[in-house]
């Protein structure tokens, strides 16, 4: 660990990151806002349980326009979560030891569509909204097609002292439920290159501090991690010696949140079908710990971006396959805002004539595909149509009418 150090300590991040070759990866990058304040969150619950047949899974352009129906009449809302504790464990500082004993199957128990739904947490911009604004017009489809769907939870703050009571009160509401939570931890040092979410951890060894007592807080019931978003497919801003440390991390962090918790389903960064080779971002994965069932239960793609599922799977498929690993390591695929498909001249703010997509669900129907997922919240802006990351009523309404 003292060699990784030294090495972090002689390449620390002076800064703001390089200008060259920054605005191409913008183009293609998910461009994932930062949200939550006190709590940290998005939020929302449903969990349609349907499976999609193999033809709508045959991948097609993403530029042409393709309708997925917006979700029906969803399930009643859950009661508030539980207060979290105030207790913070002492975070651990050295890497957990690599399981050996239990295989792959039993580290990753996975639910049924009758076993187990997706959470919504309580709390999120647009639950305020609907509860501030019963007059609306644009109320009933808001309240109905976003507002009740359940999203992730995201943390994106560096909050060491409060981060392990904050992700207990989550997965313990999920738990109490019966239900499926779906973590975001978005702390990763230089994330987003210097763009809109810039931030994170002052470094990777605060990060490192960050993500165990993040784990504490995983508690023992079933949930789902995506782990950084845009950290391995949006990190040829870093040097090589940076790209190699942070993939460190991912990989340790991923092994401590399955040492916490046996049953969390940890998913690594694969961008999405616009941007990586599936070989070349399979190359990344790997390095990150991706491919290794001590850290990881396979990917995820299309955060915050609009590519369609049916591309998605295609391409998710064959990042895998490129990938190598244990067969179990499976795809989830955000598909909050993708149901027209990518805008075709590559708009990635807040760009006009989109839809929601299909439904959260851990019941897919595809192999290889373990769950659709909202980690983009409908309706929060990318920065164009709102201040980034706050939740915009007109947009919402466009994206779910």
């Amino acid at each position: 660990m003292s060699g990784l150090r030294a090495r972090r300590q002689t390449v620390r991040r002076a800064g703001r990151r390089r200008a060259a070759g920054r605005g191409a990866m913008v183009a293609v990058a998910s461009v994932v806002v930062a949200v939550g304040t006190a709590t940290g969150m998005l939020t929302a619950l449903g969990d349609d349980g349907g499976g999609h047949d193999a033809a709508a899974a045959r991948p097609r352009e993403t530029t042409s326009p393709r309708w997925d129906a917006p979700p029906g009449t969803p399930p009643p809302a859950p009661p508030p979560s539980p207060s979290a504790s105030p207790t913070e464990p002492k975070a651990s500082p050295s890497v957990p030891p690599r399981r050996t004993s239990a295989s792959p199957a039993e580290q990753r128990p996975r639910p049924t569509a009758t076993a187990a739904r997706l959470y919504r947490h309580p709390d999120s911009q647009v639950l305020d909204w609907v509860r501030a604004h019963p007059g609306d017009p644009r109320h009933d489809v808001i309240a109905a097609r976003i507002a009740d769907r359940p999203a992730a939870v995201w943390f994106a703050d560096h909050t060491p002292a409060t981060i392990t009571s904050r992700v207990r009160a989550v997965t313990a509401a999920g738990a109490a439920q019966g239900r499926v939570p779906v973590l975001v931890p978005y702390a990763i040092p230089d994330r987003d290159c210097g763009g809109h979410s810039e931030g994170g951890a002052p470094d990777l060894d605060a990060y490192d501090a960050w993500i165990d007592r993040f784990a504490a807080g995983l508690g023992s019931g079933e949930v789902i991690v995506v782990l950084e978003p845009d950290s391995v497919a949006q990190s040829a801003c870093l040097s090589a010696g940076e790209r190699a440390d942070r993939f460190a991390s991912l990989a340790r962090a991923g092994r401590v949140m399955k040492d916490a918790n046996p049953r969390a389903r940890v998913y690594y960064d694969a961008g999405h079908s616009g941007w990586h080779a599936p070989a070349e971002q399979a190359g990344r994965l790997r390095q990150a710990g991706a491919a290794s069932a001590d850290s990881s239960d396979g990917v995820f793609s299309n955060v915050s971006n609009f590519h369609a599922t049916a591309d998605e799977i295609a391409y998710d498929r064959a990042v895998l396959d490129a990938l190598g690993g244990p067969a179990s390591l499976g795809a989830v695929i955000d598909t909050s805002r993708n149901g027209n498909g990518a805008p075709p001249d590559g708009e990635w703010c807040d760009p006009a004539g989109r839809r929601i997509g299909r439904a959260p669900t851990l019941s897919t129907g595809m192999g290889r595909v373990d769950a659709y997922l909202w980690v983009k919240l409908p309706g929060e802006s990318d920065g164009c149509k709102g201040e980034p990351g706050t939740f915009t009523p007109s947009y919402a309404y466009d994206l779910a009418r």
